[in-house]
């Protein structure tokens, strides 16, 4: 004897659960990539508010930045060569970043800077995650991406 009303899903019903799935799969999937990858760049944004902190104690005390003219600070060379900041390797050790990544570069007077970081020469535990990452800080404290 057979039943007439029997339960379940029919095939029509069971694809479009499926489709929509995968529509919302599709959107996510990206959308989850960038904020992930705008959370480990942020480990680097930290970092940079501390080195602009230090330059800006710097200013305080000597009335101008650290510039290549002041002190020995070559466009390029790393933030903690000196010592004269006070940052050292381990401020900017993190997961992610560590302090061959922050580069300094100044204009020869000292009236503005520009620190970079570039994940491609991290030696952090997760560095293989930062490669494409590059921000950099000036002396008003705007961020940019590269």
């Amino acid at each position: 004897m057979l039943r007439k009303n029997q339960g379940g899903f029919t095939l029509v019903e069971l694809m479009i659960v499926v489709i929509i799935v995968g529509i919302l799969a599709a959107v996510a999937i990206p959308m989850y990539q960038g904020a992930t990858e705008r959370a480990k760049a942020s480990e680097a944004v930290a970092a940079l508010g501390t080195i602009r902190g230090a330059m800006r104690v710097y200013f305080a005390e000597h009335g101008t930045y650290v510039g290549t003219a002041v002190l020995p600070f070559a466009a390029g060379g790393l933030v903690t060569a000196t010592g004269t900041l006070d940052v050292t390797d381990s401020d900017l050790m993190g997961r992610y970043f560590s302090s061959p990544c922050y580069t300094f570069d100044a204009v020869p007077t000292g009236a503005a800077f520009d620190i970079e970081c570039n994940g491609a020469n991290s030696t952090a535990t997760q560095a293989a995650e930062v490669s494409t990452i590059v921000r950099s800080i000036n002396q008003n404290g705007d961020i940019t991406n590269s």
